[in-house]
């Protein structure tokens, strides 16, 4: 099992290339299924989830063409219009073939991620929008199980809270209905507003994506297209906070500064420089006197809940102490304990963190719990006295793209080892 070496201390310097977004290419190869002519997806992300969406798409029948983050997908014959759990088991997003499944070939069978039940979990907001288009969908065996025979019809979906997800999969769905669909309490990310310009490019017509009101005209089908996937904003973001808390000096090259907005403004306030560089670019000069300042993760535009732990890292070297408080997931700070184990002193009580910075880290072995956990980690070794060995850094290879050697490639004392 793969582990990160870091020895900390090391200023960065240089600069650190973007990749495509994961969470929009995701979604956009689950786009795909919806037309039976090709589409071509550029500056795709290779990563471990990526890979996972591309077997999941070949199991359904779709032919797949992967150069070097080009991308193209012909998915003409749909001879399986399911997701298998062994396929699956590994990537939350699977529930995104959902929609697109059911639309185009009017069924579909997709396993949850561990086997895990409707009840309360996040797919309860897919199947219940899903229904409101006219599908039919009963969960059995662990499998939830959706219908359309007639095919799907337009109707108004309102989501009780808001879900990325949730929306992608039924604006997805909505695109081949018959009709007008209008979600509302729809997500406003970036990557739901790419997805809907793929969608757009296909031939669909859709107006408001970005909004909270999204209006979507079905179309009997889509055609082929070519794309771009934006910049990943979360490893933008960590990349800032790797030169901030290094004290270095590092251009994050190939980003979308609008998109990461509500973090610059925090680590401006935190006494950290940042500067444009470019029209794609953003530079970042760390502070010897970092301050604490409080976070609340709200969806987009507010803080993203991705950044929290890299964020965190960053306050428990900063000067006073910063309330941390997450209100998207409820069980998002399993990092700290790791934090801990380099000298971070944390406290959690509920939903919030109280950190109070520390003059300097200490290197330690610690074990990454997820993709973001694992990210924060990093940071906090790369500042930390002394050698640091991260495991399970699989969770990192989720989301990052070669991410030691950017790093590494900026001056980060940082090797993969075995």
């Amino acid at each position: 099992m793969d582990k990160f070496k870091i020895v900390g201390g090391t200023p960065l310097s240089g600069e650190l290339p973007v990749s495509g977004a994961k969470n929009s290419a995701l979604p956009a190869l689950a786009a795909c299924l919806l037309s039976d002519e090709p589409v071509t997806l550029h500056r795709i992300p290779q990563v471990k989830d990526i890979a996972t969406m591309e077997q999941l798409l070949a199991h359904t029948g779709a032919k797949i063409c992967d150069v070097d983050g080009k991308v193209s997908i012909d998915a003409k014959s749909l001879d399986r219009p399911e997701a298998p759990y062994d396929v699956v088991k590994t990537m939350r997003a699977s529930s995104l073939v959902l929609g697109p499944l059911v639309a185009r070939t009017g069924r579909a069978r997709v396993s949850m991620p561990g086997g895990c039940a409707i009840g309360a979990r996040p797919i309860d907001l897919h199947v219940v929008a899903l229904e409101q288009l006219g599908a039919t969908i009963q969960q059995e065996h662990g499998y939830v199980e959706a219908q359309a025979p007639e095919g799907l019809r337009g109707g108004t979906v309102h989501f009780d809270r808001i879900t990325v997800t949730g929306t992608e999969d039924v604006l997805m769905a909505a695109v081949l209905a018959r009709g007008e669909t209008v979600i509302r309490n729809a997500a406003r990310e970036p990557e739901v507003k790419d997805l809907a310009d793929l969608l757009i490019k296909m031939g669909a017509k859709i107006q408001g994506a970005g909004t909270s009101i999204i209006k979507v005209q079905g179309v009997e089908r889509l055609h082929g297209a070519e794309h771009t996937i934006i910049p990943d904003r979360i490893e933008a973001g960590t990349f800032l906070l790797a030169g901030a808390i290094t004290q270095g000096d590092v251009v994050v090259t190939g980003c979308n500064p609008e998109h990461i907005a509500a973090l610059t403004l925090k680590m401006g306030q935190a006494g950290i420089e940042i500067e444009d560089a470019g029209a794609d670019a953003l530079r970042v000069s760390g502070s010897r006197k970092l301050k604490a300042v409080d976070i609340t993760t709200e969806e987009y535009p507010g803080f993203a809940t991705d950044l929290q732990a890299q964020y965190m890292a960053l306050m428990t070297v900063a000067d006073g102490i910063s309330l941390v408080r997450e209100t998207i997931f409820e069980n998002r700070f399993m990092h700290t304990q790791e934090l801990a184990r380099m000298g971070a002193n944390i406290r959690i009580e509920g939903r919030q963190a109280i950190v109070a910075g520390r003059e300097r880290l200490t290197g330690a072995q610690v074990i990454a719990s997820d993709l973001r956990a694992s990210a924060s980690l990093v940071l906090a070794a790369m500042v930390a006295q002394g050698e640091s060995l991260i495991d399970r850094v699989y969770h990192m290879d989720r989301g990052y793209e070669r991410i030691e050697e950017k790093l590494a490639a900026a001056g980060a004392k940082i090797e993969r080892v075995q």
